[in-house]
C-alpha cells in the first residue's frame, strides 16, 4: 500500500524547508540579525564610550529620534536627497528609456557595440569615476568649463557653488547610473510583440502613436520595477558627494547616508547614527509604496 495524500504533502513540505533552509541562514545571518542589532542600537546612546567598556551604553528609548527630528542638520540633509532622487531619477529613467529605444532600433547597426559602451560607467568604480569627473568640474581647467570659454561663457564653480554643486553630481550619477536601466528597458522593448505594432501601423498609426498608446502602456510594469529600484538607488546618494564636495559647500550636496556615516564613524554615536538609518528605511519604504500606488492608480 503507497503512502496516503498526507504523508506526500508532509515530504514535499520537508523537501520544501530542506531546499529553503540555506537561503534563509544565510538571508538571518547577514541581514536579519544586523538590522535587529541596529534596531536595539538605535534606541541607546552607543558611542566611542561604550566601544571602551560595554556597561557605559544606556538605553534612552526613542531619544535619539527625538533629537534626529529635531536637527536641522538632518533635514537639511533630507532635503539635498530628496531633491536629489526626485531630479535625477525621472532624468536617469528618461534618458535609459532614450537610449534603450535607439539601441533597439531596427535601423541600429553595431548594436552589441552601444550596449557596451553605454554600460561600460556602471561596472566602473564609483570612486574613480567621481575622482575624473571632479577634475572635469574644475572651475579653470575642467573640460566642461573649457567648453563654456568657447561660447564666452564665464567659469562656473560647479562643486563650490552652493546653487550648483548637486546639479553636477546628479549629471554625473545619471551618466553613471543609465546604462543599467537601459539594458532592462532594451529587454522590455524586444519583449512587445511585433504584431501589436503591424495593427497599429494599419490603423494608420505614426511612430509617435505608436510609441504612446503600444510601447508606453506594455512598458507600464518595467517602469514599476525601474522606478523603485532608481529611487532607492538615488535615496542612498553617498559615494559622489564624500569624494567629489565633502557635503558641501555650506552642506548644499550633504546626504542622509553621508550624514549617517559622519556620526557613526566620524564622531562615534552609533545610536544616533542608527536612528538615521532607520529613518532613511521609512523614507525608501514610503517612496515604494507610494509608487506602486501610482501605478495601480495608472492601471
Amino acid at each position: 500500500m503507497g503512502p496516503g495524500a498526507g504523508d506526500v504533502a508532509m515530504n514535499e513540505r520537508r523537501a520544501a524547508i530542506l531546499f529553503l533552509a540555506p537561503g534563509l541562514a544565510i538571508i538571518l545571518l547577514f541581514f536579519l540579525l544586523p538590522v535587529g542589532a541596529s534596531l536595539l542600537l538605535s534606541i541607546t546612546d552607543f558611542d566611542i564610550y561604550a566601544l571602551a567598556d560595554v556597561h557605559n551604553v544606556r538605553v534612552i528609548a526613542f531619544r535619539n529620534y527625538s533629537q534626529l527630528l529635531g536637527d536641522a542638520l538632518f533635514w537639511k540633509a533630507l532635503g539635498n536627497t530628496l531633491y536629489f532622487a526626485a531630479v535625477g531619477g525621472p532624468l536617469t529613467v528618461i534618458v535609459s528609456l532614450a537610449m534603450a529605444l535607439l539601441v533597439n532600433a531596427k535601423t541600429a547597426r553595431w548594436k552589441p557595440l552601444f550596449r557596451t559602451i553605454y554600460f561600460a560607467p556602471v561596472v566602473t568604480t564609483v570612486v574613480a569615476v567621481a575622482v575624473v569627473w571632479k577634475y572635469l568640474y574644475h572651475p579653470k581647467f575642467g573640460l566642461f568649463n573649457r567648453g563654456l570659454e568657447l561660447l564666452h561663457i564665464p567659469p562656473i564653480d560647479f562643486l563650490g557653488d552652493p546653487h550648483w554643486a548637486m546639479p553636477a553630481i546628479i549629471l554625473l550619477s545619471i551618466w553613471k547610473n543609465f546604462g543599467y536601466t537601459m539594458i532592462i528597458f532594451v529587454a522590455a522593448l524586444q519583449a512587445i510583440p511585433e504584431e501589436l505594432y503591424e495593427a497599429a501601423r494599419i490603423d494608420g498609426a505614426n511612430a509617435i502613436q505608436q510609441f504612446r498608446h503600444v510601447t508606453l502602456p506594455m512598458l507600464g510594469p518595467t517602469f514599476v520595477f525601474v522606478g523603485i529600484i532608481t529611487a532607492i538607488g538615488f535615496l542612498q546618494l553617498f559615494p559622489e558627494p564624500y569624494v567629489m564636495t565633502g557635503g558641501g559647500p555650506v552642506n548644499a550636496t550633504l546626504s542622509v547616508v553621508m550624514l549617517m556615516y559622519e556620526q557613526g564613524f566620524k564622531f562615534w554615536k552609533m545610536g544616533y547614527a542608527a536612528a538615521v538609518a532607520f529613518l532613511l528605511f521609512l523614507v525608501i519604504g514610503l517612496a515604494t509604496l507610494l509608487q506602486l500606488k501610482a501605478q495601480k492608480a495608472r492601471v
